[in-house]
């Protein structure tokens, strides 16, 4: 049988409003129903608590459910917590402490923070430090099989918690909140997490705790910031819901992903944190239940069937099919604009783009006629790497990192647009985050593929989809099954988020006269000489 679901109510900064507060949760009970506590983040004291509080830490007056609250976050209200473990502080209002996890009879496990993060050492006593965040973090993460919290209660915001998701209004996420916060929840991986100080509500779209492709499915965060306690702005400051702890939930339930959910906002944090490898609970499979199998050696070939390793022989180098009609991109083909073509090498060249983003986008293609990467034979792949290694070697000495993308959609010979952009303009961070949320407005899943894989791996021939890669190995995928944004990938580089050219987003109207082009195709076939591996093999 099913575990019955915990009601739960959470709200912001109460400030010292007890009446108010406790009025609204009276009147929301008399309307629909129980509820089995509420959680109280920011700051439950304020400047003129002492009249109302004195009604409740004598008795005279009770709060209505059990009130669960978390410390200080200035030293003028530190006088009403005087056991920073946690204790009672009237009946039925409870302060949590200064960090640690609350389990109740329910299994429902909550981990708090409270203060914030100290700008000096040592930290004062409203104040939590990084200590207190590696202390928390140790004590669950050290459990067998963990797999994350139920709730997550801090006063601060996580630093970029807004990342890859909808718009937090007037707060600068990437400058709110604290750094430390956004740690502990990119370790913890509550399925709720809740904030306030800011005076504002702000409900994200959940975001997912794992990597697709790369880990097995994990539950989703949601993550709420409620505003102070009877504000006149009416923003909201009172959340209420259902919540079955995780240890009583159908892991299958628990996992399911919601249409709207997004990219994980700490992704880079994770990233960072020390890798090791934790060895696969009994419930959890290895990542082969996606499109690949990363446990395998890559790049060794099973014997044919019938063989003995040793008796094969060399297979033929498999010819490239022939086009159907004309093609503007294979290098025999009368329709190919020669002039644009700065390299070739053995089964290779490069060209600069016709209408390109900027005098130095080019593109990698195959001379013979295949329609993608996952098409190409070993020695063309072999030798696209080859371009890409020196186009990176190129534009780095130029001050600059390229971002390669594939459309395998809607085209018939395969394309490598390579775009550079200044090393000084913005990070790969930033052009991972504007490919992803620019795809998220479009209803496309952009997905971060292992670095050390390759596109074989999640693409099938014949298969259409969009496919990015930046000069550090890191690559993103989408499978296309209905209609896709031709000018898609031009469109996200032109963005002001990155090359701020919005006007050459379509490549129609950036096309120049003959001769202007013939000029930079020469001033680029000089510029990467010292690079170019076909003038030397």
């Amino acid at each position: 049988m099913a575990a019955a679901p915990l009601r739960v109510l959470a709200c912001g900064d109460v400030e010292g409003r007890l009446e108010t507060i406790f009025g609204r949760v009276r009147a929301i009970q008399a309307k629909s129903g129980r509820f089995d506590m509420l959680l109280c983040v920011g700051n439950f004291f304020g400047s003129t608590s002492e009249a109302e509080w004195a009604e409740y830490r004598t008795g005279a007056k009770k709060a209505p459910i059990p009130t669960y609250v978390l410390g200080a976050n200035n030293p003028d209200t530190l006088s009403y917590f005087p056991d920073v473990s946690g204790c009672e502080l009237a009946e039925n209002i409870t302060y949590l402490g200064r960090r640690g996890v609350y389990s109740g009879c329910s299994g429902l496990q909550i981990a708090y923070l409270s203060g914030t993060e100290a700008q000096q050492q040592p930290e004062p006593a409203h104040c939590f430090s990084a200590k207190d965040v590696t202390e928390l973090k140790t004590s669950l993460l050290a459990a067998p099989n963990f797999r994350g919290v139920d709730i997550l209660l801090t006063s601060p915001w996580p630093r970029d918690v807004g990342t890859f998701a909808n718009s937090a209004g007037e707060i600068d996420t990437k400058k709110c909140g604290s750094k430390l916060v956004a740690d502990l929840a990119a370790s913890l991986k509550p399925r709720y997490h809740f904030a306030a100080l800011e005076k504002t509500y702000y409900e994200r779209l959940p975001y997912r705790n794992h990597m697709v492709l790369q880990e097995t499915p994990q539950h989703v965060t949601r993550f709420i910031a409620l505003a102070d306690v009877g504000n006149t702005s009416k923003k909201k400051y009172l959340y209420a819901f259902s919540i079955v702890p995780m240890s009583s939930m159908d892991p299958a339930e628990l996992v399911k992903q919601p249409q709207d959910v997004t990219e994980n906002p700490y992704r880079k944090l994770r990233k960072e944190a020390p890798k090791s490898k934790a060895p696969l609970s009994a419930e959890e499979e290895p990542a082969c239940q996606f499109f690949f199998d990363l446990s395998k050696q890559q790049g060794k070939k099973r014997p044919s069937e019938g063989r003995e390793r040793g008796d094969s022989q060399p297979k033929q180098a498999k010819k490239p099919p022939q086009p159907t009609g004309p093609c503007w991109f294979c290098l025999a083909s009368p329709e190919v604009e020669k002039h644009l073509v700065v390299s070739i090498g053995t089964h290779c060249y490069l060209a600069l783009a016709k209408g390109g983003l900027s005098p130095d986008h080019v593109l990698i293609l195959p001379i013979g006629h295949y329609q993608s990467v996952v098409d190409l034979s070993s020695e063309v792949l072999e030798e696209v790497t080859k371009y890409k290694a020196a186009l990176k070697e190129f534009f780095r000495s130029k001050g600059k990192r390229y971002v390669l993308f594939e459309r395998n959609y809607r085209s018939q010979h395969l394309q490598l647009q390579v775009i550079p952009v200044p090393l000084d303009l913005c990070t790969s961070e930033d052009i991972k985050e504007a490919f992803i949320t620019q795809a998220q407005e479009q209803q496309i899943e952009l997905l971060e593929i292992p670095e050390h894989s390759d596109l074989t791996q999640v693409a099938q021939p014949g298969v259409p989809y969009f496919y990015v890669e930046l000069d550090t190995g890191e690559k993103l995928f989408h499978r296309i099954r209905g209609r896709f944004p031709l000018q898609f990938g031009r469109e996200v580089l032109a963005s002001e988020a990155l090359l701020a050219q919005p006007q050459r987003a379509d490549w129609r109207q950036c096309a120049a006269q003959r001769p202007e082009e013939a000029a930079q195709a020469r001033a680029f076939r000089q510029d990467f000489e010292p690079f170019d591996f076909s003038l030397r093999d």
